[in-house]
């Protein structure tokens, strides 16, 4: 593990910015980029234009290790490249952006109140191909709908199993078990939650270490022993679906939490402005992303 990156996940302020929409969720990303279905005719056509609004919000000026501490990308931007660089190498060397990758490959259809994660049977591949790009760390997602003790445990419990496999890798894992904003028991779901991940990370080896993201929660600082926790190298924020404004308000109430936001991220972008429009509205995301993020 790059031990450069990983003293700036660890330690720096600034956020980690999501740009790993994949293949259900990218069609309204690029509508809320103003990009409509009509502009492609096919998944590699749609890719492409995604494609080029990561590469144009990562060749903005804001955005650099300054503020923007790493960003999570989806395995067709790795693949690809930036002015003819390798994107991860691109986002280090040019941005001095630790980069991350998304590796989950979806949800499972919900079962007891939760979503867990559909099988991965070529992980250990994608995992090298991962390390030979430069990649720090990966991300995968799994969905908590309602508060089934059974459900949650049984995400969380394939959670770290999964990050064991990463870390084996030597890469590090960011452990996202979402809960639904719209949860109708969201802070009861919060409360199993925080008890199933403690038990997992209070059984890692010691010296051992894992990332979380985590939905903001119902009650301020609700997840503050895990920010404590010696086997939690950073706890990040999704935005969940809720607006900039409401994310950063919630963020700034989290002690030691800091943003890790997708569509928040991208709120107000479109690929109708010039670049002066683009950089100056991404600039002032990324500085009130960063604030509350060191907020609290």
């Amino acid at each position: 593990m790059n031990a450069e990156m990983a003293k700036q996940a660890a330690e720096k302020d600034g956020f980690i910015a999501a740009l790993d929409q994949s293949g259900g969720s990218t069609p309204k990303a690029l509508r809320l980029y103003g990009v409509e279905e009509s502009a492609y005719s096919n998944d590699e056509e749609m890719f492409g234009l995604i494609h080029d609004m990561r590469a144009r919000i990562i060749k903005s000026p804001a955005f650099t290790g300054e503020k923007v501490i790493g960003a999570i990308l989806f395995e067709r931007t790795m693949d690809g490249d930036i002015d003819g660089t390798p994107t991860a190498e691109y986002l280090w060397n040019e941005c001095g952006v630790v980069p991350f990758l998304k590796i989950d490959k979806g949800l499972a259809d919900e079962e007891n109140g939760v979503q867990v994660m559909k099988p991965n049977p070529d992980l250990d591949k994608l995992l090298e191909k991962a390390v030979s790009k430069g990649i720090f760390g990966t991300k995968m997602r799994s969905n908590i709908n309602s508060a089934n003790a059974g459900g949650i445990a049984a995400v969380v419990e394939q959670q770290f199993e999964v990050g064991k496999q990463i870390l084996a890798a030597g890469l590090m894992p960011i452990i996202e078990p979402e809960v639904n904003i719209n949860a109708p028991d969201k802070a009861e779901a919060e409360d199993i939650l925080l008890a199933e991940i403690t038990k997992q990370l209070d059984a890692l080896p010691e010296g051992t270490q894992v990332m979380l993201k985590l939905t903001l929660p119902e009650t301020p600082n609700h997840y503050k022993p895990l920010v404590d926790h010696p086997a939690v190298m950073r706890v990040v924020a999704l935005s969940g679906g809720y607006s900039r404004e409401d994310s950063n308000a919630k963020l700034a109430q989290n002690t030691g939490v800091i943003a890790s936001f997708s569509r928040a991220l991208t709120e107000g972008l479109s690929a109708q402005q010039s670049d002066e429009e683009f950089n100056s509205m991404l600039a002032e995301t990324i500085d009130a992303i960063c604030e509350a993020s060191k907020a609290g």
